[in-house]
């Protein structure tokens, strides 16, 4: 239906430059998205179509940091966030995240690292890469500390166990990511969105305005029909990806790799890897070679994760079986 509604677009004539906060009918389907699921009340003119979650994120860095800033990750962490930050001449402020405490913040940890120039604490929750989610508790804590927070929601709608919360539960002194790439599989389509404080919207409006115009108009259609439409499909998405994880982690753990904390969200597993390796870098490349298999070294998510590797579920359980069995086998060849 989702690719329908982009096709019907199409033909409609919907293919020309829309509002540059994005239609209308969008923005009004997200906010009753989360006034239905997380109770918040939101307006769409608190709200920022993008071309994707990562526009979102770069436009907002800009505006929020000045040269000296900081900005609080954990560690580990998604990838490209320090890249965000660096590039609004902003400094990652990090505090680590331990398995022991299913990678989630602790916030005292937190509070040790702030300082007058920290501008804001980054909460992704389900997380890249531990697919942990945070709890309600923590959540509502880190809201009380101070600085903005900013909450990636990139990875709801995949949760499995437990309940994902949206930051705007606890606060309003916040800014929301997210956008239809994970939960409705339309990573392609590159639609996500910006929920913002009222006063910082003319701002991010002018600048996406400049820099992008707006966002693809018969794409926005499909968003639209995403959320109105489309509940049923994503629920047995859900139910697919929560069969993968639960054979990604048995897998992991049949052929020797430690899953101490169970994702619960996302679709990743950050397995403990310390007993073959301390350099994941080079052992990812070493099953590349060996197994034919690609998995992502710890290291590339931050200095914390050293030791450890990311397994993806997006795949068939299959597929997911062969690729454990051909690691198995490489594994095979270290002493227990």
């Amino acid at each position: 239906m989702i690719q329908e509604a982009a096709q019907r677009a199409i033909k409609d004539g919907r293919t020309k430059y829309t509002h540059s906060l994005g239609i209308l009918p969008l923005r009004e389907a997200i906010a009753e998205h989360y006034r239905d699921r997380y109770g918040v009340e939101v307006s769409p003119d608190q709200i920022l179509v993008t071309a994707g979650t990562s526009p979102a994120m770069l436009l907002l860095f800009m505006l929020l940091l000045d040269p000296g800033d900081g900005v609080i990750l954990s560690d580990p962490h998604y990838a490209c966030y320090p890249n965000f930050v660096r590039y609004a001449e902003a400094t990652p402020v990090y505090v680590n995240v331990e398995e022991e405490d299913g990678f989630q913040y602790r916030p005292e940890a937190i509070r040790e690292r702030l300082s007058a120039r920290v501008k804001a604490i980054l909460v992704n929750s389900p997380a890249n890469p531990t697919g942990t989610l945070l709890s309600a508790d923590r959540m509502a804590r880190v809201a009380e500390l101070g600085p903005w927070v900013v909450s990636d929601e990139i990875y709801h709608g995949l949760t499995y166990e437990g309940k994902e919360h949206s930051i705007l539960e606890f606060t309003d002194h916040a800014f929301v990511l997210n956008g239809f790439s994970k939960a409705f599989a339309m990573t392609g389509w590159r639609l996500g969105y910006l929920i913002a404080p009222r006063p910082f919207m003319r701002t991010l409006q002018k600048t996406y305005q400049n820099f992008f115009i707006s966002t693809n108009e018969f794409v926005q259609w499909a968003g639209v029909a995403a959320l109105k439409e489309a509940a049923e499909d994503a629920a047995r998405f859900r139910k697919i990806f929560d069969e993968r994880r639960r054979a990604m982690i048995a897998g992991l753990r049949a052929i020797g790799l430690g899953v101490g904390s169970e994702p619960t969200g996302a679709f990743y597993v950050l397995a403990n890897a310390k007993r073959f390796t301390r350099d994941s870098y080079k052992f990812a490349f070493q099953i590349l070679e060996g197994a034919h298999v690609g998995v992502t070294p710890g290291i590339d998510f931050g200095r914390n994760a050293e030791g450890y590797l990311r397994f993806s579920y997006a795949s068939a359980v299959a597929r997911i079986q062969e690729g454990l069995r051909r690691i198995g086998g490489f594994l095979a060849r270290f002493p227990r």
